[in-house]
């Protein structure tokens, strides 16, 4: 059954009652993994990833309830984050980012999910340094070490070696302004995801083992959202079954 507060949010607007439609179908598979690992009470938080979509989608994705989205590219996330400063929304900064984007990043970012070497660290905790001088009552950024779950570390989706995590979160963990959040990671390309899965709950618990507080794990997307919830995953980054297939980028 359709939730009428929904409907009501779409009426009149073709996109919002698709969108509607869209997030209603996630959020209940969501809560269908979740009850089927135990978790009924615990989901997991959506992270709605509107990269290449416009402004507009993510202002209806807020009437909607959503309150978390991630983007991939700084330029493009500054952009959407300062039009839409009124809605009250968490940014997620997703995607690969060079050192030399840092102190964009945090301006608008509440937390970083592609923490993958040092010299990132050390980046994110100079521009943070400067944005809390700057902008009193600013909580320090979330950062979660990307984790390569490839056999070749880095290679096709990025993160850094297994074996690097826990020095990369005693960097992060010793950084003014820098708060450690935990793992993320995407699953390899062509390969049943629950392995990989299973891979990175190890490599958490390695970590919350050193760090207590660093037990969130970011994995599953819209293709393997499930198998990431059946394996402990905290935050689900999903775009294509919310909001459809990208716009043609010109």
């Amino acid at each position: 059954m359709t939730d009428p507060a929904l409907n009501d949010a779409g009426a009149g607007d073709p996109r919002t009652a698709e969108l509607a439609g869209r997030l209603e179908a996630v959020r209940r598979r969501i809560g269908v993994a979740a009850a089927a690992a135990g978790r009924a009470g615990r989901l997991p938080t959506l992270i709605v990833v509107t990269k290449f979509h416009p402004a507009e989608d993510i202002r209806r994705l807020a009437a909607l309830g959503v309150t978390d989205v991630g983007e991939n590219r700084d330029q493009e996330a500054a952009g959407k984050a300062e039009i839409l400063a009124d809605c009250g929304l968490t940014w997620h900064f997703v995607g690969q980012l060079q050192t030399k984007k840092a102190k964009s990043v945090v301006r608008y970012a509440s937390a970083v999910h592609s923490v993958d070497r040092p010299q990132l660290v050390d980046a994110l905790a100079k521009a943070m340094q400067n944005e809390r001088a700057a902008t009193a009552g600013r909580a320090p950024l979330d950062c979660f070490i990307q984790v390569s779950l490839e056999d070749d570390a880095g290679a096709h989706r990025g993160g850094a070696a297994p074996g690097d995590v826990l020095l990369l979160a005693d960097r992060i963990a010793a950084a003014d302004g820098l708060r450690l959040a935990g793992v993320m990671a995407v699953a390899p390309l062509g390969a049943p995801p629950e392995p990989a899965f299973e891979k990175l709950a190890g490599v958490s618990a390695r970590l919350v083992a050193h760090h207590p507080g660093a037990s969130a794990i970011s994995a599953g997307m819209s293709q393997d959202l499930e198998a990431a919830i059946a394996f402990g995953a905290t935050h689900l980054r999903i775009g294509s079954d919310i909001l459809g297939s990208r716009p043609a980028v010109g």
